[in-house]
Order: C-alpha cells, then structure tokens, then sequence
C-alpha cells in the first residue's frame, strides 16, 4: 500500500456504511484523516458503527442531519447507492466539498495496476473469466469491487506485482477522480438504473468514466455489436480494443469459422468452451482480449474456457431432479439479463420471475416467452408479469408470495425434461436484501425438494 500523506488531518465524511463505507473510514483513518461517519441505520442495529466507534472514529446513526456539513468537511466518501439527488449530496456540491466513492481511494493507495470491467449485463462473468484466465497464466492476480472483496481492502495488501481485476458499478464510476485502469472494459449497454440516473444519457456517460483518465499506453476493450460502443471509441483515449460475435475483427477478438481469434491469431475452438448461453460469447471475447493484452499464453486461456462453467446466480445449474433441471439466474435484474437466460435452453422453461418495480413494463421479454410453458411470478411486478404472460400467450400463470413458494410449485407444474428457471428480470430489494439472498433462498428450496 501507498504511504500517502493527502489525508493526514483532513476532516472527511464517510456517508453510509456497508462494506465500501467501513472499509473507507478505517482506510482513511490510518492515514491520519480525521472521520466522520454517518449512516441512516440506527446504531444499536449497526455493527459496522460499533466496530468504527471502537476504533476511535466518529459515528453519526439513524439520520442524516441537515446541519452536518456545518463541520467543515473537505471530502465526502459517498456510498455508491446514495443517489446524487440526496439533499445532503445536493449541499455538498452547492459548497464544493468534492464527493468520491471507495474505488477512487483504492486506487490512489493502490501500487497494483488496475483491470477495470463495467457495463450492463455480463460484468461478473467476465471479471471472473479475466481473473482465471490471469491466475492460470501466473500473472499475480487480485480480483476485488462488486464481486467481492472491497477494492480498498484488496488494493491495502497489493504490491507492485499484482494486477487488480475489478468489477465497477455506474454508481461507483460517478464517484472517480484520478481512477485510471491499465485495461478498461465495457461489456454492453442498455437502459438500466434510469431511477437512480435520470436519463440514459447520464448512464452511460457514468459508464464512459472508467475510461476519462486512460492514455494511449492503456486498453479500451468495446463492444462493436453496439452502436453505443462503437460511438465510445471515437472518445476514447486509450487504444481501442474491439469485440464483436457478429463479424470478424482482425484488430480485436471475434468469432471466425468457428474459432476464437484475437487480433489475427486463432486462441481457441469455440466448441470447446463449455460456459452456456450464446450472451456469453461476449464476455469470453473481452475476457480474452484482456487476458492477451496481459500477455497470457493460448493454452492457459483454453484451460479456463474448457473448465469454467459460471458464476454464482448467473445461470448457474443448481440440480437434476427426476429429469427436471434447475437453474439460479438471481442476478438477472432486468429483462435483458433473462432474455438472454431465456434463449440459453431449447427445452421447455418454467420460469420464476419478480422483484422491485421500477416502473418499467415487461413487454420486450415476449418474443423470448416461446419456450415458457409456464410462469410463476412473485414480488411487486408480479401484476405486470402476469399481464406480459398473457399477451405472450402462456397458459399456466400463478402468482406466489415469494421465491420459496415458487419451487415446489414448479415442480408440480414441471415434467421430465423441464427446465426450472429462476431469472427475475428484476432487482431483489423489495423482499430480499440482494440477489444472493435471493439465489440462496431459492437453491435451498430446491434442495429440498427430494
């Protein structure tokens, strides 16, 4: 870790807590900071508050005060699910006190390099796939943000040596001012967040910041199907390193006669990779683009596409049951992710779906409905849901309070040679804490079952 000295007896803000926020506020009060800490959850019910109090930091619970930036704070650390509309976001601005999230102070720390992996769907995979391929090509790999341990913990114990690959929200990207990754990638974009962002504009103009800091001895890896990824890289200032699953691109990684090439050298037959879902294909091309640009060899690439079957809660295979196949695709938040789900299998499909409304309709998942012989919905779309079976002509159509419900339910509705599929198209937060709660719940129904 950096000895840096530009925090010793700063007054600074940490506002809410979770992982990112405690490991911010203990970070920051190693380096000599003097911390604040404010979350909205009561202290008694908040044992992160309590572990920082112990430490000689701070601690504001159960509001957030209107007066609190009378202190005189200089920087606020922000949560990266607090919107910037928050009235205390809002008076910080309005008095230029600058707002940064937890993967800024990570990399400022950091003495690793950084791989940073953004977009709308498929980050998780391919921050995964990234870190293996990494890891079997003996590069010293470190694998940090979303997907699992805080950045700023994993970049305190990184040296030189290592390379932190980094999954990245569009909330935490808001937040960078100096974050600056040796490869940077952009899965895909679609409309997603719009509650928190506004307009799709701001999306992806938050997306577009992992790569603002980039010099031409960095990687921008984009998507080229897209016509959003194609308009990035004219902005770009780092090379462009382009993907595509749909023509061949000798500059980049592509599909061609049924091998995977990158930038004119044939990596791997892609016959051989057993990852499912066609949506995949994706994330495997900025995978290897990344993994090659790292400089790993074509054999230890292969090694990880021919035995790497998935993340957690991303189409992940759960169980056979008397010929019925279950599948956790919690982390299918909105339709893209489950249309995608949806189109991996060719066998018939009960589907469990539901969540938080945010006020969209379902109506772009009908054309992926064909193989659905069944639907149970759960949660606040389920209303909307049911509509969107019926338009796509679904005979059998339940609503249940919840995912436990849902299982042995669609084991009595199922046959052999059914797929039983948990893809919600929506975020969890309105009956689960996450989408791994979500996930969980669901897998350990389905243990039950027998």
């Amino acid at each position: 870790m950096k000895n840096i000295t530009a925090y010793k007896n700063k007054k600074i803000l940490v506002l809410g807590l979770a992982k990112s926020g405690a490991s911010s506020a203990s970070l920051l009060h190693e380096l000599g900071a003097i911390v604040t800490v404010n979350d909205r959850k009561p202290f008694s019910e908040n044992p992160e508050a309590q572990t920082l109090l112990e430490k000689g930091i701070k601690v504001i619970c159960g509001e957030h005060p209107k007066d609190l930036l009378d202190e005189g704070f200089e920087l606020i650390v922000k949560n990266p699910g607090i919107p910037y509309r928050n009235e205390l976001i809002q008076d910080a601005m309005k008095r230029g006190i600058p707002v940064i999230t937890e993967v800024e102070l990570a990399y400022q720390i950091s003495e690793a390099r950084f791989i940073g992996i953004t977009g709308t769907n498929g980050k998780t995979t391919t921050t995964t796939l990234i870190f293996e391929m990494l890891n079997q090509g003996n590069k010293n790999p470190l694998i940090a943000g979303n997907i699992g341990t805080v950045a700023s913990d994993v970049a305190r114990m990184a040296t030189e040596k290592n390379i932190i690959v980094t999954e990245l929200s569009s909330f935490q990207l808001m937040g960078i001012v100096h974050f600056r990754p040796r490869i940077a990638v952009i899965t895909n974009i679609y409309e997603a967040h719009l509650d928190f962002h506004g307009s799709r504009e701001q999306y992806i103009n938050a997306k577009k910041n992992i790569l603002k800091n980039q010099t031409k001895t960095d990687f921008a890896i984009l998507n080229f199907d897209q016509e959003e990824g194609r308009q990035i890289a004219k902005e770009a200032k780092g090379t462009v390193i382009p993907f595509s699953k749909e023509k061949y691109l000798p500059e980049g990684a592509s599909l061609k006669d049924g091998f995977i090439y990158f930038q004119g050298e044939k990596v791997i037959d892609y016959q051989k990779v057993v990852l499912p879902g066609k949506h995949n294909l994706e994330n495997i091309l900025a995978s290897v683009a990344s993994a090659k640009l790292m400089g790993v060899a074509n054999e230890h690439i292969e090694q990880v596409l021919t035995t790497f079957r998935g993340v957690e809660h991303r189409l992940q295979f759960v169980k056979e049951i008397n010929g019925r196949i279950f599948y956790n695709d919690s982390k299918a938040t909105n339709t893209l992710a489950t249309k995608s789900a949806l189109s991996a299998f060719n066998r018939p499909i009960i589907l469990l779906a539901g969540g938080l409304d945010r006020g969209n309709d379902f109506d772009d998942l009908i054309p992926s409905l064909k193989n659905v012989k069944a639907l149970i919905t759960f949660g606040q779309t389920k209303e909307k849901l049911v509509q969107t079976g019926k338009k796509a002509g679904i005979e059998k159509i339940f609503i249940v309070d919840n995912v436990q419900e849902a299982v042995p339910l669609s084991y009595a509705l199922s046959e052999k040679g059914d797929v039983i599929l948990l893809s919600p198209a929506c975020a969890s937060w309105d009956q689960y804490k996450s989408f791994e709660v979500r996930g969980d719940i669901f897998m350990g129904a389905v243990h039950k079952l027998v």
